[in-house]
């Protein structure tokens, strides 16, 4: 059953007129990535919610802070081209960051992600590379269990945003329920 633009606002409220926009884009890609079903698709929401502030950032905001500088060189993430750090900031509404999350996305959707990172800021890429990331982490089977905390490490590397991500979830599961 998709999501509508009421519900999303239930859930995030601060969406405003954002949920318009991303409700259709956000069941498209839930779909194609199998993210069904109540327990999912609430995870993924309050997820995506707090990652995007509440669908009103599909890009990172950039200090750039000490973590954010941390982004340049780190091979982990494919940046081993001066600037790739910047370039590749995290964008789209699960934050993708890195050159190699890019290229595998890209790859994924049929995207030049390397050439044009900022694709990812268009309604339709920042969700569809959400639900995207959000398979290929294996993010189906944690939700299908429960396990919102391992989601969130899984997303975040560790736990930042955790009392807002559960609060989103809670609420997710009773407007979808």
């Amino acid at each position: 059953m998709p999501i509508t633009e009421q519900q999303l606002l239930q859930i995030l409220p601060n969406a405003g007129r954002n949920a318009r926009v991303f409700a259709p884009v956000l069941n498209t890609a839930m779909n194609r990535y199998g993210i069904v079903g109540t327990a999912r698709a609430a995870a993924f929401i309050a997820q995506v919610g707090h990652e995007s502030g509440q669908l009103r950032y599909v890009r990172e905001i950039w200090g750039p802070t000490a973590q954010q500088a941390g982004y340049e060189g780190r091979a982990d993430l494919g940046n081993t081209v001066k600037g790739d750090g910047f370039k590749y900031r995290g964008r789209g509404l699960i934050q993708i960051t890195g050159r190699a999350n890019y290229a595998q996305c890209g790859d994924t959707l049929g995207l030049d992600l390397i050439s044009q990172p900022e694709l990812l800021e268009q309604p339709q890429y920042a969700a569809m590379s959400a639900a995207w990331f959000w398979s290929t982490r294996g993010l189906n089977i944690l939700a299908d269990q429960g396990q919102f905390v391992k989601i969130t490490r899984r997303i975040n590397g560790g736990l930042t945003g955790q009392d807002d991500r559960q609060e989103l979830y809670e609420k997710a599961l009773k407007v979808l329920a």
